[in-house]
């Protein structure tokens, strides 16, 4: 699967031969330099883009069809909560759009149990901080119940030490869930801690060079990242983007 943009200067080959399959309840990352086309293709699998050439299929549907009937989430990098709606409010959004009425202040209750905010369903954004803001906009991104979460580097805007929260409790709510998750990073250590597998991806064109099964057991803990096991995978990582870094 590819898909080449139109530009002022001539086709762009963004993406090239992809080839990926993910089973229901994985955990995938997708790791490589700025301009490698991991956002590219979550925008691809969630029917925002299509191909050029090539075929992607959702549960053996085109992408369309799981789009319509509410199969994906979508986290982005900055949480893009309405300021002027509440927490719990924001959380609803989804369904108010689709018209979905069934039971929906007892679902966003639920998520916001779930997401550790039961006590902040009244609050507003200003009144949240970065890291309650996105657990309120995966919230939101669950509220379809949709088979599969794209999370397109929703941590990154964070500390180093709320990013590392943020993980444990993206790991507790997937493990609650066990929705698929597709989830794009720059970060080796983030993605071998979070994953079942981690893609590395090359660039020009965008292009999949590694995909790496993280042979850790879970639960996953923060010690874990002390171990040679894990200093294995991300070395293994380290090694596969030798010659595609470079800046943003």
């Amino acid at each position: 699967m590819g898909i080449t943009f139109s530009t002022s200067s001539g086709p762009l080959r963004a993406l090239d031969g992809v080839s990926l399959a993910i089973r229901p309840g994985e955990f995938v990352s997708l790791l490589g330099p700025s301009g490698c086309g991991k956002s590219t293709l979550l925008r691809l699998v969630a029917d925002i883009l299509a191909p050029t050439d090539g075929l992607i299929t959702v549960a053996g549907e085109v992408p369309a069809s799981a789009r319509r009937r509410r199969a994906f989430g979508f986290v982005f990098q900055d949480a893009t909560l309405l300021a002027w709606r509440n927490a719990e409010q924001n959380i609803l959004l989804p369904l108010e759009i689709a018209a979905d009425a069934r039971d929906p202040r007892q679902r966003a209750q639920r998520l916001l149990e779930l997401v550790g905010l039961a006590a902040f369903g009244g609050a507003y954004p200003w009144q949240l901080s970065g890291g309650m803001r996105q657990r309120v906009a995966i919230a939101r991104a669950l509220i379809t119940e949709p088979q599969i979460l794209l999370m397109d580097e929703p941590f990154g805007a964070l500390d180093e030490i709320t990013r590392e929260y943020m993980n444990l409790e993206l790991l507790r709510i997937w493990d609650a869930t066990r929705t698929t998750i597709l989830f794009v990073t720059h970060s080796s250590p983030e993605a071998v801690f979070l994953s079942d597998r981690v893609v590395v991806m090359g660039t020009n064109p965008g292009r999949v060079k590694l995909d790496l099964h993280v042979e850790l057991p879970r639960p996953r803990d923060p010690t874990m990242k002390e171990t040679v096991e894990f200093a294995r995978h991300t070395a293994a990582l380290r090694r596969a983007l030798v010659g595609e870094t470079r800046p943003a």
